[in-house]
């Protein structure tokens, strides 16, 4: 299946600035793209049942400041995307409540770009 045939994205947004371990990363993405998922089976579950059918594509970008993670929550929201901020327990690398990654979707493709289109691949 090629890119262009996916037509539901699930996106998370992870902080440049924080320089987390790849391990410490792999597991803030997931705890972002686990509650997105829930949250749009949840409020969308037509959307949801979709991207789950056609595979679950998930895209991992960055962002260098942790003031981006709001400013996208809040774009995504209006344009009626589940959302999931993910603040760190702090048991290991980073302090107890960082936040750490900004889970988008999922949701229609064309919509999710609108928010997150411009940013980069991790």
């Amino acid at each position: 299946m090629s890119d262009r045939d996916f037509e539901y994205k699930l996106v998370v947004v992870t902080r440049q600035d924080l320089k987390l371990s790849p391990g410490k990363m792999a597991v803030q993405v997931a705890h972002a793209a686990v509650s997105c998922a829930l949250s749009a089976k949840r409020g969308e579950p037509e959307w949801f049942e979709s991207w789950y059918g056609e595979g679950q594509k998930k895209v991992v970008v960055k962002t260098p400041v942790l003031q981006d993670l709001f400013a996208l929550k809040q774009t995504a929201e209006r344009a009626g995307l589940a959302v999931a901020l993910i603040q760190d327990a702090g048991m290991t690398e980073i302090p107890a409540g960082t936040f750490t990654c900004l889970g988008i979707g999922p949701g229609p493709a064309n919509i999710v770009d609108k928010v997150t289109g411009h940013l980069k691949l991790v």
